[in-house]
């Protein structure tokens, strides 16, 4: 491991609200896997607190989250290597949150996009915990004084305010307690898209079953749905500047790079000049076999929800464990009085 990777903490969560989808594999679990494998300091959390913004059913709400941590470890994560818990379970989180609450404005809340986009004309009915999702965010990170946060395009707004929460903190009271966190954007082959729009990022929460590749589908499910993705009906170019104004033959190409740990580039000097007849069952046939193996893996470790429970609680252990002093000078800092 190098001098890098000693002085970085990486935090990262994911939402129980859902299956998990292919976007899901490729944009975080696979790159959280890199992350552990090459020696750095990871915490990986399924952040149930997140998901209830918007109304869950409890049972649905319970199955997802063991689901999730499922995959995650199906996916490569080792709950003794990194640390894996659901949210809920390390109070340190709300309680930083409402520090964060009283740190951060309504002006900034009110500028996110995504809580406009979930709002929509009704925003007088949503939940103040939606409005306030990006305080909890940011407490997730800092409460364990991370350093780097994977992000994807759609969180990056989120991060940018995390970071004016942390130098605000520090500047109000004089102290440079909390580091100013630097996002791991995601690389362009990793942003996987709709399979029916190219334009429209993969989302467990499209109605359509066939705009996705679930993490629980069989060999099948996915190879039909990869036939039947959106194409047109150029065949592929020998160079990415081909692609350009193609979004669903780049989406295609990006997915087939991802899988196959390549640059899209590569992909595209190999199948230039050929119809997406030929390409998509190249396609299919490495989307199955990479991942049949986590879909299997996810299906036994869901036998035993026990011990699913089992391995969060031990991963919210080790985490309270991090989180509870940074939480206890915190509280200090801010003048708070605690005795314990």
């Amino acid at each position: 491991m190098d001098d890098q990777a000693r002085a970085m903490r990486v935090f990262s969560g994911i939402q129980p609200s859902g299956g998990l989808t292919l976007g899901n594999y490729l944009g975080a679990l696979k790159r959280f896997v890199s992350l552990q494998e090459s020696g750095v300091e990871s915490i990986y959390c399924i952040v149930d607190l997140h998901a209830i913004t918007v109304w869950q059913e409890p049972g649905e709400l319970r199955f997802a989250t063991r689901q999730a941590a499922a995959g995650f470890m199906a996916a490569g994560i080792d709950p003794g290597r990194s640390i894996l818990f659901n949210q809920s379970q390390v109070s340190a989180h709300a309680e930083l949150a409402w520090l964060f609450n009283c740190v951060a404005r309504m002006g900034w809340l009110g500028r996110m996009t995504q809580f406009k986009d979930k709002a929509g004309k009704n925003r007088e009915n949503v939940s103040v915990g939606l409005f306030a999702y990006p305080t909890l965010m940011a407490a997730d990170i800092l409460v364990y004084h991370a350093t780097h946060v994977p992000v994807g395009e759609d969180q990056k707004q989120h991060l940018e305010l995390a970071r004016e929460i942390a130098g605000k903190f520090n500047h109000d009271f004089g102290v440079e307690f909390f580091p100013i966190i630097e996002p791991v954007i995601e690389g362009t082959a990793t942003r996987i898209m709709s399979l029916r729009d190219g334009k429209v990022k993969m989302s467990k929460s499209d109605p359509s079953d066939m705009s996705r590749i679930n993490l629980t589908d069989d060999a099948d499910a996915i190879a039909r749905k990869i036939r039947k993705a959106k194409t047109d009906p150029l065949p592929l170019p020998d160079s990415l500047d081909g692609l350009e104004d193609r979004p669903e033959a780049r989406n295609l190409v990006n997915i087939f790079a991802a899988l196959d740990d390549r640059d899209p580039g590569g992909v595209t000097n190999e199948y230039g000049g050929k119809m997406f007849s030929e390409f998509k069952p190249k396609l299919a046939d490495l989307a199955v076999a990479k991942l049949e193996p986590v879909t299997s893996e996810m299906n036994r470790l869901m036998e035993d929800p026990a011990e699913i429970d089992r391995t969060l609680g031990q991963g919210a252990k080790k985490a309270a464990e991090l989180a509870e002093p940074i939480l206890a000078e915190t509280y200090g800092i801010a003048g708070m009085i605690r005795s314990r």
